[in-house]
């Protein structure tokens, strides 16, 4: 049987991505977000429940997350979750999981303060190293821009 290694979360930025360049002058974002589920407890009260995600990004996908994304950007973010290891400043073996972002949209609105020129975007990765799979954006419908004379 086959498996499946896939998240997709839509939150916010806690702070303004952090971008760094491996060797080979890539480009890397590290980016805090997060999601929150509101629900009623037993007592009738409304209670949140906040999650926090670590998401890399790599490629062009990190520069835009550089250009666009700011703390408070509402985003769309997909991709597999991996788990890295590494060792400290003390020689202890450390680790850390994350979302490798291979798709990210932006989701400020028109006209907000993080919305990158007014348009959501979207970028895609491939496995393979964090090269683009394509540097085409992928525009959203935004229904403020819609005509009011539908046919139906």
């Amino acid at each position: 049987m086959s498996s499946l290694n896939k998240a997709m979360i839509i939150g916010n930025l806690g702070q303004d991505p952090e971008v760094r360049y491996t060797q080979a002058n890539t480009a890397v974002a590290t980016l805090n977000i997060a999601t929150s589920e509101r629900y009623k407890d037993s007592n009738g009260e409304y209670q949140e429940n906040t999650e926090w995600h670590r998401v890399v990004a790599w490629g062009r996908t990190a520069e835009i997350c550089q250009q666009y994304l700011t703390k408070g950007s509402k985003v769309y973010i997909e991709g597999p979750i991996q788990t890295r290891q590494w060792e400290d400043k003390d020689g202890q073996k450390r680790y850390t999981t994350e979302i490798k972002a291979l798709r990210m949209v932006m989701l400020d609105s028109k006209g907000g303060n993080n919305s990158g020129g007014g348009q959501p975007q979207a970028q895609n990765q491939n496995q393979g190293g964090g090269k683009p799979m394509s540097s085409n954006v992928e525009l959203d419908s935004n229904f403020d821009d819609m005509d009011d004379d539908l046919p139906f």
